[in-house]
């Protein structure tokens, strides 16, 4: 088992923590990783643009001129592709661009990143993290307390709204529930934030 330094959120030591091998110590499978990377993005489209095709512009009933003898080409409609305000060509429609990803495979893909953080030393573990204030000036402080960039903070969800509010105005730092974290914003943060109460949930639920 891999072991973390435990940190509090003035960045001092205060313990370790045994990682299980079985969420932060197997094979990274970069297959899995990138199809969940896919779903994620995929199920963030709203699928909502649409566009008239030539059946559906209002106007053009009527034959532009003639078929024969204005020495022009032929048309039949004022409202077909190639003309200003006409229809479009394969008018992109509503749909519906969600995908599945079984949990086998959703599982994986979390323990495969998750094993990548602690590898490249990216994973930081907090003995707790509460504030009793909402405030962003504390947020930003830890943060520079704890030398980080780009951040993801996890926790295990009790008593962080404080730390939610305080930290949404930071552009380079996000939250998240250890029931809600997944794998695009792991990726998309240099660091991993987590609390020592979300690493004990993690480990119930995914071991």
């Amino acid at each position: 088992m891999a072991t973390v330094a435990v940190k509090n959120i003035r960045g001092e030591a205060v313990g370790n923590i045994e990682l299980d091998d079985n969420i932060f110590g197997i094979k990274v499978n970069q297959h899995a990783v990138h199809m969940a990377v896919v779903q994620y993005l995929a199920n963030q489209r709203q699928g909502t643009k649409s566009t008239k095709t030539r059946a559906e512009v209002r106007g053009g009933g009527a034959k532009p001129w003639r078929q024969k003898g204005t020495g022009r080409a032929r048309q039949g409609s004022t409202r077909s592709p190639q003309w200003t305000g006409g229809g479009v060509v394969f008018a992109p429609k509503p749909r519906d661009f969600s995908m599945k990803l079984n949990k086998k495979m959703k599982r994986l893909a979390l323990k495969s990143v998750l094993t990548d953080k602690v590898k490249n030393e990216k994973l930081i573990v907090l003995d707790s993290l509460e504030l009793p204030e909402i405030k962003t000036k504390s947020m930003t402080g830890i943060c520079e307390k704890l030398s980080l960039g780009k951040a993801l903070f996890v926790t295990d969800g009790i008593s962080d709204k404080n730390v939610i509010l305080s930290a949404r105005n930071i552009p380079s730092i996000k939250t998240a529930g250890v029931n809600t974290i997944n794998v695009y914003d792991i990726l998309n943060y240099d660091s991993l934030v987590i609390t020592k109460g979300a690493i004990e949930k993690m480990q119930e639920v995914y071991a």
